[in-house]
This record gives C-alpha cells, sequence and structure tokens, in this order.
C-alpha cells in the first residue's frame, strides 16, 4: 500500500457513522413505541398523565441537542461527544431495563436518555457535513442515505420491541417483557459502539478542533456533572407537570426573544431572510403538534379502538401488536422519499420546482388528509373496532406530509439564516420543536380516556372527534401558509437580491 494513501475513504467514513446512527435510532423509536403503554398498562398512569410525561421527556430530547452540539464544537470533540453520548445512552435505556416501577428511578434513566441524546445527535450529524465539506453534490445523497439509515433502524425497532414485550409477557410472566424489550434497545448501541471500534481509523482524520488536542480530564469532569445536574432536573420537569410547563413556556419565549434580537439587531440585508426562517419555524412547530399525537392519542387509539388482524377478503394475513403500527411511519418514508427525490429533480429540471412555504402547504393538506381518515375510520368501525388498514392509509398520508414539512426544516435554516448565525439559529429550531412535541402531548389529552371506560364503543367517539378537529387545524395551518406564500415570496426575493 502506498504511504501517501489514507486508510479510510469518504464512503467508509460516512458508514461507520451512519452504523451507529442506524443503531441509536434502533434504541430510541424501540423505546418509544412502546413507553407510553408501559406507563398506562405497566405504571397505571392516567392517559393524561402518560401523554404529558413522554411529550415533556421528548421536548427534552429534542432541546438538549442545542447545549450537546455546543459542546462537541467548542468543548471536548465532535467525535469524543458523538462516543461519549452514544455510551451513555446504552446506561439509560440499561436503566429502564431494570425491573422497577418507581416513578423516581424511571425519570431518571429517562434523564440519563436526555443527557446522551443532547451529546450524540447534533455532533453526528455534524460529522457527517465534515467528512463531505467542500462537496456540495455529495453531501445531499449523503444526508439521504442518513436518513435511510435512520429509518431502517426505526422500522426494525418498532416492530421488534413490542414482539419482545408481548412475547416474555406471555412465556415468563411478571412484567418482565417490558424490560426485556429496554434492554434490547441498549444492546443495539453496544453493537453501534463496538463497530465504531473496530472502525475507528476511519474517523481519525475527521472532528471538530478539541478532537485534535489530547483530552483535558477536568473539562469531561465539568461536562459530566452538568449531565448529572441535567439528568436531576429532567426527572423533577418529568415528576411534575407544573415545572414541565412553565419550562416548556419559558423556552417559547426564549426562542421568540432570540429571533426578535437577530432580526433587530441583523443587518438590512438579513433581515428578510430571517424573517422568512421565523415563519417557516412557526409553522414547523405546528406540524409537529400533529406529529406527536403518533407516539401518544394514536398509539392509544391503535391500542383501544383497532383490530390488530390484517385480512383481505376474509382471508387472515398477518396480526401486529398496537406498538408495531407506529413503524408505518418510517416504512412509507422509505417507500416515499425516493418517488419525492425523483419528482424534485424532474420539477427542477423543467423549472417548475415548488417554493419551500408552498411545499409547508401541501405538507399541511396531506396531514389533514391522514387525520380525516382516522376520523372517518369511526364509521367502518365493527363493535368499536376499526380496520388495520385505516392505519395504513391514514399513516400514508401523513409521511408524505412529514417529508414535505419536516425534511426541509434544517434546509430551511440553511437557505435563509446568515452563515454566522447558523449553529445558533439551528439550536433555536430545535428548541422550538421540542415545545412543540410537549404541545402535541396537550392536544393529545383532549382524547384521554377515564380509567373506567374500557368498551371500544365508548372510546372510539372519544379519538375521533380529536381526530377529525385536527384535521381541521391542519387545514387551517394549510390556509394560513397559502395565505402567507405572497409575503415569502417578496421575502425570498428581498433576500436573494442581498445576498
Amino acid at each position: 500500500m502506498d504511504m501517501h494513501t489514507p486508510p479510510y475513504t469518504q464512503t467508509r467514513s460516512f458508514m461507520t457513522i451512519a452504523l451507529i446512527e442506524l443503531w441509536e435510532r434502533f434504541g430510541y423509536y424501540g423505546m418509544q413505541a412502546i413507553i407510553i403503554y408501559f406507563m398506562v398498562q405497566r405504571l397505571g398512569f392516567e392517559d393524561s398523565r402518560a401523554n404529558l410525561v413522554w411529550s415533556a421527556c421528548a421536548a427534552l430530547i429534542y432541546v438538549s441537542p442545542a447545549i450537546g452540539g455546543w459542546i462537541g464544537d467548542k468543548v471536548l470533540g465532535t467525535k469524543r461527544c458523538m462516543i461519549i453520548g452514544a455510551m451513555i445512552l446504552t446506561v439509560g435505556y440499561a436503566l429502564m431495563a431494570v425491573p422497577t416501577e418507581n416513578t423516581w428511578f424511571i425519570f431518571s434513566a429517562l434523564g440519563v436518555v436526555v443527557v446522551g441524546n443532547g451529546l450524540f445527535k447534533p455532533n453526528t450529524a455534524n460529522l457527517v457535513r465534515k467528512i463531505y465539506e467542500g462537496d456540495d453534490s455529495k453531501i445531499d445523497s449523503a444526508f439521504t442515505m442518513y436518513y435511510m439509515a435512520v429509518n431502517v433502524g426505526s422500522t426494525v425497532s418498532m416492530l421488534a420491541t413490542p414482539w419482545i414485550k408481548d412475547y416474555v409477557n406471555e412465556h415468563y410472566g411478571n412484567g418482565l417483557g417490558w424490560h426485556a424489550a429496554f434492554a434490547v434497545c441498549s444492546i443495539g448501541l453496544v453493537l453501534g459502539l463496538f463497530n465504531v471500534m473496530f472502525m475507528r481509523h476511519t474517523l481519525s482524520h475527521i472532528g471538530s478542533q478539541p478532537d485534535e488536542q489530547p483530552l483535558q480530564v477536568d473539562k469531561l469532569m465539568m461536562v459530566l456533572g452538568g449531565g448529572l445536574v441535567a439528568i436531576g432536573a429532567s426527572a423533577v420537569i418529568l415528576q411534575y407537570q407544573s415545572v414541565a410547563r412553565a419550562f416548556v413556556y419559558l423556552a417559547g419565549f426564549v426562542v421568540l426573544g432570540i429571533f426578535v434580537h437577530l432580526i433587530r439587531k441583523s443587518e438590512v440585508s438579513e433581515r428578510a431572510g430571517l424573517i422568512a426562517a421565523l415563519v417557516l419555524t412557526l409553522q414547523t412547530v405546528f406540524f409537529f403538534i400533529f406529529y406527536q399525537q403518533m407516539s401518544t392519542s394514536l398509539s392509544l387509539f391503535a391500542l383501544r379502538n383497532v383490530d390488530w388482524d390484517f385480512t383481505v377478503f376474509g382471508a387472515h394475513l398477518w396480526t401486529w401488536s398496537p406498538g408495531q403500527f407506529q413503524a408505518l411511519n418510517p416504512i412509507w418514508i422509505m417507500l416515499l422519499s425516493p418517488v419525492l427525490a425523483w419528482t424534485y429533480a424532474r420539477a427542477g429540471r423543467s423549472g417548475r420546482d415548488l417554493s419551500i412555504a408552498a411545499k409547508f402547504a401541501l405538507g399541511f393538506a396531506l396531514v389533514a388528509a391522514g387525520f380525516f381518515v382516522y376520523g372517518i375510520a369511526g364509521q367502518f368501525a365493527v363493535n368499536g373496532k376499526t380496520s388495520s388498514w385505516v392505519m395504513i392509509i391514514g399513516y400514508g398520508c401523513y409521511s408524505l406530509g412529514e417529508l414535505l414539512v419536516s425534511g426541509l426544516g434544517l434546509a430551511m435554516i440553511a437557505r435563509y439564516v446568515p452563515a454566522r448565525m447558523g449553529g445558533f439559529m439551528m439550536g433555536a429550531y430545535f428548541v422550538a420543536v421540542g415545545i412543540s412535541q410537549y404541545l402535541g402531548g396537550v392536544v393529545a389529552n383532549f382524547a384521554s380516556v377515564p380509567k373506567d371506560i374500557v368498551d371500544p364503543l365508548l372510546t372510539l367517539p372519544i379519538y375521533t372527534s380529536l381526530f377529525n378537529k385536527l384535521g381541521i387545524g391542519a387545514i387551517l395551518c394549510t390556509l394560513i401558509a397559502l395565505a402567507a406564500l405572497p409575503l415569502m415570496r417578496r421575502l425570498t426575493a428581498t433576500h436573494h437580491s442581498h445576498s
């Protein structure tokens, strides 16, 4: 081998990171598939408490990367943070596997997951960007492949963890299945870490400034100490709903304040782009309120009012556990992504590409269609149970809407925000998404079913009423997005003329 040939290629470096990302998403979505059921069925929480606890946790998981990205860039190093984050996540899921019903213990374990995610998530994406630095043509396709790794990991785990939970509970009793399923989430990350260890030479050349210096133990101790404080704070936020509410409102004011401050302090030439980013960020917040229904109200709907058998003309094909229906989202995304990418490329070539704002409007219209599918489901229910095919159609509309809105959120920040504010704004964007995860739980509580109501005929109208209202809400968002189109066109034109 030639002495000057590096021991890696861009593709091999990328594969190392994509594989640990796949295993990390395997762990996260495996937990998400069963967490609401765990709280309602095992811990005996009311629907309303389970919805808000999980939504507050999802909010913290989205907010934490805003700090973790900074630690990676300036304090410990991007590469180190990815590995430390993965190790902390392994511990978090392992703690969820401890057979206990003590809420402080469980909420602290979720706090460990929040801290691990904060260090892992932003730094992994940053490493992908660094591998392809200066090669724009490859970076788009790399992120598409990266998104694919995310969806492969989540599909497999969302199908696996509910099945493992049911199998172990059935054969070994004692509710051990829940903890066995959480343990599998932890094992996935152990595999991912082993892979990084074996392939570490492929990452030797990338990282941020601190990665190139020897590890400073005092800085590591400070970050781990801060992590312990964050775990304690997360447990308190999850235990006390009033604290969670105050935290979310405060975060909302902070994000709005950041936007207002940046717009006021920016150059005149930058203002139009920042206002455009603010309008689209607000629309994204509304989108994620709908998105959060998948792991809250829709999950409980699948538990109580969906026939889990898939049949065609009376012939039984297969039966799913209610948690497995969430896997429909990544399955649809994998099927629809290539079609959408091809459509975008074709529209671009013929000069008929839709603007980001128009894609947002179309995305909301599809989300509305998805919720109306669930809402109408009540008309075709037998004994309060609707067909499992309804879930497939609803998730299909929904996932296409997600591809149009969510996939564009980060592209929008890159396009409209000046480079010097990019990292800051990315953080603000994630905090905004975190806020909407919590608000999604608040909305899901309009369909929280009291414990004494177990008859599917009585629970069905509670859910369909919420889904129809969400459909109407999504139509309103579509109309607002359409009404904002002329403003967005003006802002974009001004932004382009100055840039």
